[in-house]
């Protein structure tokens, strides 16, 4: 998951409330990205757009969820979903098909290393898009 873990300026101060598209497994910290009007997990080389503040088995489509904005001056932490002994500062890493933890790829990354705790999987790793 993608949880706000430092800010350069103000946080933000409210959720916004966004279309999600259906049957999606949506958990806090999941990101999303919009996709043909609705918001979907971003996974991949897809920027995050904004990060889920909802947990939901199965979405229906259309239906409102809370969101946070993606920041350009907000840190995130996740994990590793995989070892990365390569793993290097400023380097940018894809995000892994549920839209929770950053991969070990960095071909078209999205997702900035600006500090990490491990190489394992599971190891904490703050990011920024």
């Amino acid at each position: 998951m993608f949880l706000p873990y430092s800010y350069d300026k103000a946080k933000p101060d409210h959720f916004e409330y966004k279309p999600v598209a259906g049957s999606l497994s949506i958990k806090v910290g999941t990101a999303l990205a919009f996709s043909s009007g609705k918001l979907t997990i971003a996974s991949g080389t897809t920027k995050p757009e904004y990060i889920s503040m909802t947990e939901i088995a199965s979405t229906v489509a259309g239906e409102d969820i809370a969101v946070i904005r993606v920041g350009d001056d907000t840190v995130y932490e996740t994990e590793l979903s995989v070892a990365s002994s390569g793993i290097a500062l400023g380097a940018k890493y894809t995000i892994d098909a549920n839209g929770e933890k950053i991969t070990a790829t960095t071909t078209s990354g999205v997702a900035e290393v600006v500090s990490y705790d491990g190489t394992t999987a599971g190891s904490k790793v703050r990011v920024r898009f």
